[in-house]
């Protein structure tokens, strides 16, 4: 007795892009379960005299929040804690991300890196990073002779 077996041309793409979604769409757990790397969401906007990066830490504290500038990098890390471990087993459900985050970035060579300010309210990071004096644009006087 022999058996039919459907063609299907489209089963190996099918197949690469459900590997590709499960790529973008994992959670890197750590041998306890918990979300060990998750994605912190950033707005960076430029005006003349600042660029200004704002980061939403939503739930965290601040000593549990990283800022530090190395080697024109700027890096902002952390963790956030599951903060009610005892009662973990008893919750139906739990989407909200915990665990270690870190996003790098580099910095233009017009940052002024000794005047850099950074501060946390209501669940937001702002990192304020000053130009230098001679990377901001001027306006120059043009004399008719």
């Amino acid at each position: 007795m022999s058996t039919f077996v459907t063609y299907d041309p489209f089963q190996n793409v099918r197949s690469l892009q459900g590997e590709i979604n499960r790529i973008f769409e994992r959670d890197a757990h750590d041998s306890t379960g918990q979300l060990t790397q998750w994605p912190m969401r950033v707005d960076i906007r430029e005006d003349e005299n600042h660029i200004v990066v704002k980061a939403d830490l939503p739930g965290m504290e601040q000593k549990d929040i990283h800022v530090n500038v190395d080697n024109g990098m700027l890096t902002i890390s952390g963790e956030r804690k599951f903060d009610d471990e005892a009662r973990k087993e008893s919750y139906h459900r739990v989407e909200r991300a915990y665990g270690r985050f870190s996003r790098t970035f580099q910095l233009p060579n017009t940052t002024d890196m000794g005047k850099i300010e950074a501060t946390y309210k209501n669940g937001v990071l702002q990192v304020t990073l000053p130009k230098l004096e001679e990377a901001k644009p001027r306006s120059i006087q043009v004399n008719v002779q």
